[in-house]
């Protein structure tokens, strides 16, 4: 089903096309077909409702722009602070966290979990602060909702690129508490940044083991940090 409602668009900067792999993903380090495929199955969800998850979306892309407009005159940390708020009323981070380490989730004590939930939130949002740092006239436009599998639903949009092709984001959205909440982003409309990190993330805490998985992401941390203190 597709909601019909008017396409409503926001001018966003050029960097933000580094929302697609804001959480430092590298689509060349999976095969195709598993970055696909969707990432995990949702928990239990509140039953549907006829309210629409547009509003949600929309809002967050209000945000980014707003970060955007003044992340020249804030820099590096201040859009770190004005993006946790944003990304914690989106983004269902605790859940997407305990799927990019796959079944290994299980096996981490509740110490771990709570370490893990709270090391890929701040690289989440370092990441995002680290690429949206100027405004050059792009444009988010949603293109409707449709349902998906799970109780969860589909918010189409694109970014529209000045002298590009434009790039189609899809979010996948599920109602907690009567809110609707992003678990998943969509590439193009099939490539699934939650799978893409899983294989990043679960194959490396196989390897090398939580410690050196939190230590690496840490690095990824203080890096874009370094980074954001020169290029504010």
């Amino acid at each position: 089903m597709i909601d019909n409602r008017r396409s409503k668009s926001y001018p966003l900067p050029t960097r933000a096309l580094g929302l697609i792999f804001a959480l430092g993903l590298v689509l060349g380090s999976v095969p195709a077909g598993r970055a696909t495929a969707e990432a995990a199955s949702p928990p239990a969800a509140v039953a549907p409702t006829a309210s629409s998850p547009i509003p949600t979306i929309e809002a967050f892309h209000a945000g980014l722009l707003e970060i955007m407009k003044e992340a020249k005159t804030i820099g590096f940390q201040g859009r770190v602070e004005k993006l946790e708020p944003l990304m914690g009323r989106t983004f269902d981070l605790d859940f997407m966290a305990s799927k990019t380490v796959g079944r290994h989730w299980a096996t981490l004590s509740d110490a771990d979990k709570k370490r893990w939930a709270a090391t890929f939130t701040r690289f989440t949002t370092a990441n995002y602060a680290g690429r949206f740092t100027g405004f050059t006239g792009e444009q988010f436009i949603t293109l409707g909702v449709e349902e998906a599998a799970h109780d969860t639903r589909l918010v189409r949009t694109k970014i529209v690129v000045p002298n590009e092709e434009d790039v189609e984001l899809n979010y996948r959205v599920i109602q907690r508490d009567g809110t609707w909440r992003v678990i998943d982003v969509f590439l193009n409309g099939k490539v699934s940044e939650l799978a893409l990190r899983r294989s990043e993330y679960a194959s490396a805490l196989k390897r090398d083991g939580f410690e050196q998985l939190v230590a690496s992401v840490e690095t990824k941390i203080a890096d874009l940090q370094s980074k954001g203190r020169t290029d504010g």
